[in-house]
């Protein structure tokens, strides 16, 4: 569920296979530099050629771990963490230009910043709203470049654009430079994007969504509702444009999306809130946030739908073996079985170590606790399977295993391979984003309560 997808980047985060900074002496030959356990990554030379900045963290085998700042010498010396106070996930390390100062981007409550660090942590924040390059859904995203006298350049997000072209001079107003799509949004209406909080009511831990409501929006009137459910499960949303979110508010829906516990952005206690307990009481966040849009009074409470990718597929297939509130569901590339997927994906070595800390013989029972097919005896809710059929991250037997199961239950489902199509790559191509949208909407239309 990675990033954008099922899973964070196994690269990334996998301690078995140690990522070492190493450098070339003048013979050629490589010496190492780094030697912990825990990924290393991203290494920047500054400028004046005396010291190298990385990113990493000590691998302590969590499910989601923060990603600091590090300084060392030239020759891997005097190794120390610089951001090791500031709870929040450091990315894309650039020196300044006089070497005494390191740029850096990060997430915040579902919003991409960029900052910068002195050598001693002192932190200041240059700007925010960067992002709007991931078209399909509102995850965080972008990245940036920086100039000789420190300005700024990167993909400037709105929650009703794709991305433009920005710069920021530290102590200067931000400047939008371009305007890429007014030509094709000029004419169109888009639904609002807004913010909105409740209490879970798992523990009363203040969670964090957005409400997306219909082009041409009516206060008297009451709407059908999609829940959304991001991927990850390590991952997050944000006030950020999604042209999928965007068709189905233009379909006459209601949208909420949410990052419930185990989202980033929020901080290591929070990441860690869903360690080898995934899924869990995120399933009490996300009901809580439907309910706390329903108290508003523009929702139809008898024509609430559920959808959500890869961590979110998951979290799909455990919502309708836990509730039978939802009309219809779309399950996309999920796990259905934890024991068959550890032994299939792509990642085996990871996700076992790290989201179980035991292989499946070991522990079968937590391996089935966890797995959505040990609630499909509870699904009464119509739901739709959608994965790539070059899925190796989900592989497509885990939807089979799903649809299988339904059937033999004789719950409405219908199943759909997508051809070639891999987990990242599920809507790489713009017509597979709208076959995607086309299929789910189509599915909902025939449960909608008219």
């Amino acid at each position: 569920m990675a990033g954008r997808s099922c899973f964070p980047p196994i690269a990334a985060r996998t301690g078995s296979a140690i990522r070492r900074t190493t450098r070339c002496t003048a013979s050629h030959a490589l010496a190492q530099l780094t030697n912990r356990q825990g990924p290393d990554n991203a290494p920047a030379v500054s400028p004046d050629g005396k010291k190298i900045a990385y990113v990493g963290f000590d691998d302590k085998l969590q499910g989601y771990q923060v990603t600091h700042l590090y300084v060392m010498d030239i020759d891997g010396s005097n190794s120390r963490a610089v951001t090791a106070a500031f709870d929040r996930d450091i990315e894309n390390p650039r020196w300044s230009a006089d070497s005494r100062g390191i740029f850096f981007s990060f997430d915040e409550r579902g919003i991409k910043k960029l900052g910068s660090t002195t050598l001693d942590g002192k932190i200041r924040i240059l700007a925010d709203g960067v992002g709007g390059t991931d078209l399909g859904r509102p995850y965080t995203s972008g990245g940036y470049s920086v100039a000789r006298n420190g300005r700024l350049a990167f993909p400037h997000n709105a929650p009703q654009r794709p991305a433009d072209v920005a710069t920021a001079l530290a102590g200067s107003p931000l400047r939008v430079l371009t305007a890429l799509n007014d030509d094709l949004f000029g004419n169109k209406t888009l639904g609002a994007v807004r913010e909105i909080t409740w209490k879970s009511s798992k523990d009363q831990r203040d969670i964090e969504g957005w409400v997306i409501t219909p082009p041409d929006f009516d206060a008297s009137k009451k709407y059908p509702l999609i829940l959304e459910i991001h991927g990850g499960p390590f991952a997050a949303y944000g006030p950020n444009y999604a042209s999928e979110l965007q068709l189905y508010a233009a379909a006459g829906y209601i949208v909420l999306y949410a990052n419930p516990r185990g989202s980033t952005s929020y901080g290591a206690e929070f990441g860690n809130l869903i360690h080898h307990d995934y899924p869990g009481n995120d399933y009490d966040d996300l009901m809580s946030g439907v309910d706390a849009v329903i108290a508003e009074g523009h929702v139809d409470a008898g024509n609430l739908f559920v959808t959500g990718g890869s961590g979110g597929g998951v979290l799909t297939a455990w919502i309708v073996g836990k509730t039978d509130r939802f009309r219809a569901a779309v399950v996309a590339k999920p796990v259905i079985n934890w024991s068959s997927f550890v032994l299939t994906s792509d990642a085996n070595n990871f996700f076992y170590k790290y989201w179980f800390g035991a292989q499946p013989w070991e522990q079968p029972q937590e391996y089935w606790r966890r797995s959505p097919l040990s609630l499909v005896g509870n699904v009464k809710t119509p739901t739709m399977l959608l994965t790539g059929e070059a899925d190796y991250r989900t592989p497509i037997e885990e939807s089979e295993q799903f649809y299988q199961a339904l059937k033999l239950r004789k719950v409405d489902t219908l199943m759909v391979r997508v051809p070639e199509a891999s987990h990242g790559g599920l809507v790489a191509r713009p017509s597979n984003l709208i076959a995607k949208v086309d299929n789910i909407l189509a599915w909902f239309e025939r449960y909608r309560k008219k």
